[in-house]
């Protein structure tokens, strides 16, 4: 795996979450527990934990970290480190815990109204949930901010240019410490995707989450999000989503041939093969056996987990060539199915990117353009 050599704090930490994460089972099996990992965990200080769990935030992996982390600390008897995980695992169930009741009251809001809308991304980390709340409805933008202003004196944040591209408004609920992100008729980073917008609610399915239910995308759909948002979007991945699409791929839950038929229909397959190539090369890295991936999945995949490399808490993916070639192949797809509006908007991702590239070196920030 390319910069998995490098020794800093950061890449320690994520060597060590992927042992926990890849290589152990769940709970954590004294008999299971490599005994470098051991080692490490007994010899961090209160200072290196609390960095380590900044890194597992980030990366959406805190409480799945923390139970094996804890089990492995019970198993070894070294109660204080016992004792940081407790606190810590509790603080972070707590945070979860009054989020759910509150994502379940805006879509319960929602389908009063009469409009269908589905949680997408922030419950693919279960039992984690990231640091925003991601929503996808077909209401129309008006109905969208009547629904949360009204309803719960949501507060509108600035729309950045990226957002009003990829039409989607974020809100600020009173009591809440997440933001709610509703993409609204669209997905992509330019609004590009209509062929998996147009569907997702049709095929979504119902998700019982601490007893509340939330229609949640299908399986393919939810992978096909997931290549959006990292293969042409962020061009990294966090940890969580190595852990997530590997489980599913663990667990038969994908039909491959499904999933080929729609992402070519969306113009993004040889991405989504890339993504599920690399998700398969990083586990490999740690287990020893990848995912049993279909042979054309390989074919179609442009590169592997050989091009990622750890920088700044994430596993990045080179923009040039790679990201770059997957882009050119979206766009002539979504030029060559004659949707010019489409490849239009995605013809502006370059300028999209260039701008915020630029705002973060002069200002030290994107905001108000990605």
């Amino acid at each position: 795996m390319a910069g998995r050599g490098v020794q800093n704090p950061a890449n320690r930490f994520l060597r060590l979450f992927s042992q926990l994460l890849l290589q152990s089972g769940d709970p954590l099996p004294a008999s299971g527990t490599p005994p470098d990992l051991m080692y490490e965990m007994l010899n961090l200080h209160r200072g290196e934990f609390d960095d380590a769990l900044e890194l597992a935030n980030l990366n959406h992996v805190v409480v799945r970290v923390l139970e094996r982390w804890l089990g492995a600390m019970r198993v070894a008897g070294d109660f204080e480190r016992a004792q940081w995980a407790e606190g810590a695992l509790a603080r972070e169930r707590a945070r979860i815990k009054a989020t759910l009741p509150a994502l379940a009251s805006v879509c319960a809001a929602f389908e009063r109204y009469g409009y269908c809308i589905a949680v997408i991304k922030s419950l693919d980390h279960w039992p984690d949930i990231g640091c925003d709340l991601d929503l996808y409805t077909d209401a129309e933008p008006a109905h969208v901010l009547r629904v949360m202003c009204r309803h719960f004196c949501a507060e509108l944040e600035d729309r950045s240019w990226g957002d009003r591209l990829a039409r989607k408004w974020n809100f600020r609920i009173p009591g809440l410490q997440q933001p709610i992100e509703i993409h609204v008729g669209r997905l992509g980073q330019t609004g590009e995707q209509i062929e998996i917008a147009s569907s997702l609610l049709k095929h979504s399915r119902k998700v019982n989450v601490e007893g509340f239910a939330f229609c949640c995308p299908s399986i393919s759909d939810r992978l096909m999000i997931s290549t959006l948002q990292r293969m042409y979007r962020h061009f990294y991945f966090r940890l969580c989503d190595i852990v997530d699409s590997g489980s599913l791929a663990d667990r038969h839950l994908i039909d491959y041939d499904a999933l080929r038929s729609l992402a070519q229909s969306a113009g993004i397959w040889e991405g989504v093969a890339t993504y599920m190539a690399i998700v398969s090369d990083y586990v490999e890295s740690y287990r020893g056996l990848g995912l049993d991936l279909p042979q054309f999945v390989r074919d179609a995949a442009r590169f592997g987990g050989e091009k990622i490399y750890f920088d700044r808490g994430y596993l990045r993916i080179p923009i040039v060539p790679q990201s770059v070639r997957l882009y050119g192949s979206q766009l002539a797809g979504t030029l060559g199915k004659g949707e010019l509006r489409n490849g239009a908007r995605l013809s502006l991702l370059p300028w999209l990117a260039t701008a915020a590239a630029v705002g973060q070196r002069l200002t030290g920030s994107n905001k108000g353009i990605w």
